[in-house]
């Protein structure tokens, strides 16, 4: 294998672990798994007697540490600064035994150097990158300034002239250091397994964030100046006006993701006192459209989720708040049932993303299209399978009433907090309760939980009983022996979490719930009997997966609905 490695460094310009790493010798410590890279950068810093640093862009401040010394200079002794103090500068390095400039840096800048080190392959992206997106924002802010608004920042002194900010961009949208930074932006925040993009802009210095698992995490600052032409390059990009700044304005747009997908992403503009703030809210295929068993189903979930939506005709409805996963579960089901003997239609409010299995409908409200005349359109489409993508007033839910009635299977969403709640929300719209008796097939309240890192969670976690009963309120369920706790490694950038599942609530209506369905249902009688004929609630289903070890209670209880 040393000879291999050694042939190998002759033939190409390659750090001799990268040659090691792609020979896939085996771990001893684990005889079923090789040697990573990353792995074998560890064994280095032990050798050298180093911190081992993983790079994370999220985490590093460019414009600060590309400031430190010439791109030339840092590609000459392949070094990257990753961290800046008055005292202090951090550079990391994959050759920690070649360090003869530490001495002449230490010199020049008047200030401790110290080593970590890090994976090689990471150390020459880095390089590039960090240099290559700091180089493209200084570029932009020069024409910025060569175009007569030098320091328009610094001249606010009202809201007004805030308000002005937003209309006063020059900077081209098709300027190459702009369509540069972009660029950037998008595919590290696909390579992130980012949900949304937020462009947020601000008096001076603008911020990236990207959400990612349900959490926010701020990933690049920009010059304001400079975050106006990214926001003008994306607005057009996703054909969006791109002198109406004072209205809001939706749009989308079409990626690759460094592996090759295509990437749809929903793009959301906001007139704020700073300028524009642009959100992207990213469908990545892999992600949006799963498996059920991908969806964090049991197999009794599963089951009675089939069971479900096998019906013939009927409303099936997934209830739940904004970002709790409805989309996704309503794909997966259409993409399930889309087959080339059945005709799937869709109308919503956006369009999330573009499938060629099903027929989709826009909701376009200022040429009065809106659900309720989407579902009396798409009924004379000759469909199978109807989805309304929210039923948010009476009208739509007659609509869905009645082609539930004339043989289709209607599948939909309300913003409830349980299962149960969605028939008193549906009479509270005016639907007639008699009509709901003979429509409805079945509801499922869910959430979205962090799951815990599978590469670093531990398993031998001992349970707080008090937490448990807690999560567990008002029912009773048996305390595990163990949980799992979260740990943190470079897989799940040092969080413990990475990925996300659903828990579940599902009401099969039955004939004895279909007679307790009436003006004057009780919400508490009625799932009080839904639990005798053994629906789970949110709460113990959350408590399955922490018992197995998906997830932790911390996690669930952020979500959960607050006990009545």
């Amino acid at each position: 294998m040393l000879l291999d490695a050694r042939s190998g460094a002759g033939r190409l310009d390659l750090h001799p672990l990268v040659i090691i790493a792609n020979l896939k010798p085996k771990n001893a410590r684990e005889p079923d798994k090789s040697l990573t890279l990353e792995l074998l950068t560890e064994w280095l810093a032990e050798q050298a007697q180093l911190p081992y640093f993983k790079i994370d862009p999220m985490k590093i401040k460019m414009a600060e540490v590309t400031e430190v010394i010439g791109q030339a200079y840092a590609q000459r002794y392949r070094i990257l600064p990753v961290a800046v103090t008055p005292e202090t500068v951090v550079f990391a390095t994959s050759e920690p035994m070649v360090d003869h400039w530490r001495g002449d840096l230490a010199n020049i800048l008047r200030r401790e150097v110290q080593c970590v080190v890090s994976n090689p392959l990471d150390v020459s992206r880095y390089l590039m990158e960090f240099y290559g997106v700091t180089r493209s924002v200084r570029k932009a802010k020069d024409q910025k300034d060569r175009d007569g608004n030098r320091d328009i920042s610094s001249k606010i002194i009202n809201f007004e002239q805030l308000l002005e900010l937003g209309k006063s961009a020059n900077l081209g949208a098709d300027d190459q250091h702009i369509v540069q930074i972009v660029d950037w932006l998008l595919q590290y925040a696909f390579e992130s397994r980012a949900s949304d993009i937020h462009l947020e802009p601000r008096r001076e210095i603008s911020i990236v964030r990207f959400r990612i698992d349900g959490i926010m995490h701020k990933t690049f600052e920009l010059p304001t100046p400079v975050m106006i032409g990214v926001t003008a390059r994306i607005k057009v990009l996703g054909r969006m006006d791109l002198a109406e700044k004072r209205r809001p304005q939706d749009g989308r747009l079409k990626a690759r993701s460094p592996s090759g997908r295509e990437v749809e992403m929903r793009l959301s503009t906001m007139p704020t006192a700073f300028g524009e703030k642009v959100v992207m809210r990213i469908f990545d295929p892999d992600i949006v459209v799963k498996e059920f068993s991908q969806l964090g189903f049991s197999e009794r979930e599963g089951k009675l989720w089939e069971a479900m939506i096998a019906v013939p005709n009927g409303i099936v409805l997934v209830t739940g708040p904004t970002g709790s996963g409805k989309t996704t579960t309503l794909y997966s089901t259409l993409k399930r049932l889309a087959t080339p003997e059945i005709n799937v239609c869709t109308v919503e409010d956006p369009i999330e993303m573009v499938s060629p299995e099903f027929n989709q409908m826009q909701v376009q409200h200022n040429i009065d299209l809106g659900f309720a005349e989407g579902v009396r359109t798409l009924l004379r489409q000759d469909p199978d399978i109807i989805m309304v993508g929210e039923i948010r007033d009476l009208e739509t839910a007659q609509m869905a009433i009645q082609a539930s009635l004339t043989g289709h299977l209607v599948l939909s969403t309300l913003h409830t907090n349980d299962a149960a709640s969605a028939i008193q929300r549906l009479m509270d719209l005016g639907a007639p309760y008699y009509l709901l008796q003979g429509t409805l097939v079945g509801i499922m309240a869910q959430r979205l939980v962090r799951t815990l890192c599978p590469h670093c969670k531990r398993l031998d976690a001992q349970v707080d009983e008090i937490k448990w009963k807690a999560l567990c309120h008002p029912w009773r369920a048996e305390v595990p022996k163990r949980i799992g706790a979260p740990v943190g490694c470079l897989e799940c950038r040092k969080t413990g979490y990475l990925g996300r599942t659903g828990i579940y609530e599902m009401l099969k209506i039955s004939s004895t719930l279909r007679s307790m369905i009436h003006p004057g249902i009780e919400l508490a009688k009625f799932t009080e009997a839904a639990l005798k004929e053994g629906m789970r609630p949110l709460r113990l289903s959350a408590a399955m997966h922490v018992a197995r070890g998906t997830t932790t209670i911390e996690e669930v209880m952020g979500v959960l609905p607050p006990i009545d």
